[in-house]
């Protein structure tokens, strides 16, 4: 699968799970981590994780090997790396302590969410 339908496959599980702000940061680059950094709100520990486990669930279904993910007993803050494509998926106090929209927009381009449908 290339990287923009592997980004725009889990823009979309989550935006269908009702994840909140989801932004999508082209990270190209950058780093030689990932090509894309998803990030997105749940409005509880409940919805962090069903969020996370339909990202998975979808992802396995097309063909894509999840690399792994982290931080499902706190669920706080769940990454799940799709790797070109990588998610950090927060509870807002959590998003906003870390802003990770700020520390890579520092040199970062926003990409469009162009892929919402």
């Amino acid at each position: 699968m290339k990287v923009d339908e592997l980004k725009a496959l889990a823009y979309k599980s989550l935006d269908d799970l009702k994840g909140q702000d989801i932004v999508c940061l082209d990270v190209r680059g950058l780093t030689s981590v990932c090509d894309y950094m998803l990030v997105v709100t749940g409005t509880s520990n409940r919805h962090l994780k069903a969020l996370t486990d339909e990202l998975s669930k979808k992802v396995k279904q097309s063909g894509v090997k999840v690399r792994g993910m982290e931080g499902q007993n706190q669920t706080e803050w769940i990454l799940v790396d799709l790797g070109d494509v990588i998610v950090h998926a927060m509870l807002a106090s959590t998003r906003a302590l870390y802003d990770l929209e700020a520390l890579w927009s520092i040199t970062a381009e926003r990409a469009g969410n162009e892929n919402k449908e």
